[in-house]
């Protein structure tokens, strides 16, 4: 494949389903996969009762139970102060990353009261949660890493792809001393929140990080890991993450993946942001930062599956995150809530010919640090009004894209 052939402007996949499609035309690698053992099976009762294994509960809840995420920041002292939530988007995690440490450098910087993360948003929230302490980390995590650093091709029954590379990283970065940090962090009363999706029951699940780190030991350190690798476990592509769970006097094993499956990014429950009258976060601003370019952008597509397919995921993925934004915008109208969102929009014009392609990384990451320390990332709703009161019970040049391209066009996270 020719490296003008995947150069792209946009929403860039990470090169995840460009991964699915070399797979694709590789059978012998296909055949070799080594078949993954059975689990066991469990009902949904159980599933709905299950804890981690030697936790509380209170280190997760359903992410799209808006009474229990009403009570996860009722309890957070310091849940009035400003909100960051960040989007999936793979290697695209070099904005954020650059524009962290830009507002460092300015000096503006909030000390968040919330930080929420979506797959390499997960991976970018501990380091923001800990402060500017954790730029340097982010620095080197998105502006020093090749394809090797993420997967290697012949995975498992499970997934076209090995993530022990990625898992690699992450357990090098993810010391104890992180979650100390991060524990120090939540006994002031802010909170780090992870996605996943929890692949039987179809639903999100929000883990509360700081509660899991605040447990200390090898367990809590290899659950955090756990959580922040099956954030960006891209389904089919990247394996999921097994998390053993006990249901009663049962031990079951749940499988989770990419929490961007069930949302781009985390800011509320779907039902509460839908909501006619909804309950307003208790905070009055928040920051998204979508790691991805949302406009449209013209490829001519062959006539083949791959390239079929891969575009027209792009058009939905891209539609999903315009729509997400929508009733976000909605949902910050109707309570009074200042939300300020920054994304890869067309200031940044850089393109690459090669997955997590350090070049381009090491661009975009700059390009999010100048925004960050001149101010101008964000675009805001300009929402300065007094919140509403709200009252109720219990409330706190056209080419043919090849099918490396194509697929690679499918994925964002």
């Amino acid at each position: 494949m020719s490296g003008s052939s995947i150069k792209r402007i946009g929403l860039r996949s990470t090169a995840l389903l460009t991964v699915f499609g070399l797979a694709l035309v590789q059978p012998a690698q296909s055949a070799e996969r080594v078949k993954t053992p059975e689990r066991g099976s469990f009902t949904v009762t159980e599933a709905a009762a299950a804890k981690p294994d030697g936790f509380a509960a209170r280190v997760r809840i359903p992410g799209d139970d808006p009474a229990a995420f009403a009570r996860l920041v009722a309890d957070a002292r310091a849940a009035a102060q400003p909100w960051l939530v960040l989007s999936g988007g793979g290697e695209n995690g070099a904005f954020a990353a650059g524009l962290l440490k830009g507002w460092s450098e300015a000096g503006t910087r909030p000390d968040f009261g919330v930080i929420t993360g979506v797959s390499t948003g997960a991976m970018i929230a501990p380091f923001a949660f800990i402060g500017p302490s954790g730029d340097e980390a982010l620095r080197q995590a998105y502006t020093e890493i090749s394809a090797a650093d993420v997967f290697e091709f012949g995975g498992t029954s499970e997934s076209l792809t090995d993530t022990w590379p990625l898992k690699r990283r992450i357990d090098r970065s993810v010391t104890p001393k992180l979650l100390q940090a991060v524990a120090a962090e939540h006994a002031k009363g802010r909170r780090l929140l992870v996605a996943t999706t929890a692949v039987d029951s179809e639903r999100p699940v929000l883990w509360d990080m700081g509660a899991i780190a605040g447990v200390g030991g090898p367990k809590a350190l290899a659950l955090f890991r756990d959580i922040v690798l099956a954030s960006s476990a891209v389904p089919g592509i990247f394996p999921p993450v097994m998390v053993e769970a006990v249901a009663g006097t049962r031990h079951i094993q749940e499988m989770h993946d990419d929490g961007g499956a069930t949302a781009p990014y985390y800011l509320a429950p779907e039902a509460t942001l839908l909501s006619a009258d909804p309950a307003p976060l208790p905070t009055h601003r928040v920051y998204l930062v979508v790691n991805n370019t949302l406009a449209p952008h013209f490829q001519l597509a062959s006539r083949t599956t791959l390239s079929v397919l891969g575009r027209s995921m792009s058009a939905a993925i891209k539609a999903q995150t315009r729509a997400a934004l929508a009733l976000g915008r909605s949902f910050a109208q109707r309570t009074g809530l200042d939300l300020r969102v920054a994304e890869i929009d067309g200031r940044f014009t850089r393109t690459t010919a090669a997955p997590f392609d350090q070049a381009y990384m090491k661009a975009l990451f700059a390009h999010g640090e100048a925004l960050g320390r001149a101010g101008t990332a964000f675009t805001g709703e300009g929402i300065d009004a007094p919140r509403p009161t709200v009252s109720r019970p219990g409330a706190a040049e056209p080419q043919h894209t090849s099918p490396g391209t194509a697929v690679k066009d499918m994925a964002r996270r």
